[in-house]
């Protein structure tokens, strides 16, 4: 990540946040410190500032450091504004215009992604991509496209054994190397898919949306029946151009086709 000097503490402390906020229960120090590319000094004093702060709670006979209780309230104050789904619901709804395919916007939460906008196109089945359900990020399409996006040294914090890979339909990866190399077939082509492994007979092609450092903040995703698949690629550049859209508006550049 080159010299730690020229990064802002600023930047430092939002992304031990942001790792944090990842991971399904408190984690210790050298966990942080290998997640965040951080010296273990400067680890250790940005996490003491955040506890001050309340960002941040250290429970000390785990020895180890999980969300404090204002990361809630900037949580809960994102939720009130809600400015994804905002920006989100025109470009989504003409992507499922272009396509004739459901559509949908997913976030990262720990190792699930969470749905948070759906423009459902009338006549179609119901799908599991409700608004508000959780689905493993390793299975779904939206969910590998923001995963291919992550750091390397995040995504083996995300999934440290074999039982962090939940499986819905006896498919999908079983191991960090499998999910690795699904993540480099997704960065060369440009998109991320799935076939059958979020619900048989239906598959997804998804593109993550990136903010201004590069950190895939969404997953944009269209789905449809196998059986009457549109032409992929065309499906795919729909839903690239519609992530890079919402890159720009959000302030970011483009999508992961281009890193």
């Amino acid at each position: 990540m080159g010299s730690h000097n020229q990064v802002p503490a600023a930047t430092r402390a939002l992304r031990v946040l942001r790792f944090l906020a990842s991971q399904p229960d408190p984690v210790p120090l050298d966990r942080v410190m290998r997640a965040c590319d951080l010296p273990r000094s400067t680890a250790y004093h940005l996490l003491n500032a955040m506890i001050d702060e309340g960002f941040v709670v250290h429970l000390p006979d785990e020895h180890r450091y999980g969300l404090g209780v204002a990361a809630f309230d900037v949580g809960s104050g994102y939720a009130r504004q809600g400015p994804l789904q905002r920006i989100a619901r025109r470009p989504l709804a003409a992507l499922a215009d272009e396509t004739g395919h459901s559509a949908h916007l997913a976030v990262l939460h720990g190792r699930d992604v969470l749905y948070v906008v759906e423009e459902r196109i009338a006549g179609r089945p119901l799908l599991v991509t409700e608004v508000g359900v959780r689905l493993p990020a390793h299975l779904t399409a939206s969910g590998r496209a923001i995963l291919a996006a992550l750091p390397a040294a995040q995504v083996r914090a995300l999934y440290p054994d074999a039982g962090a890979f939940v499986v819905r339909h006896d498919v999908g990866p079983r191991s960090l190397s499998a999910l690795r190399t699904l993540l480099s077939d997704t960065r060369q082509r440009g998109y991320a898919r799935e076939d059958g492994e979020v619900t048989p007979g239906f598959a997804s092609v998804a593109a993550a949306a990136l903010d201004h450092n590069r950190h895939p903040v969404a997953g944009v995703a269209v789905t449809f029946p196998t059986a009457s698949a549109p032409d992929p690629a065309a499906a795919a550049d729909a839903v690239r151009r519609t992530a890079a859209q919402l890159s720009r508006r959000i302030g970011g550049g483009s999508t992961i086709s281009e890193t």
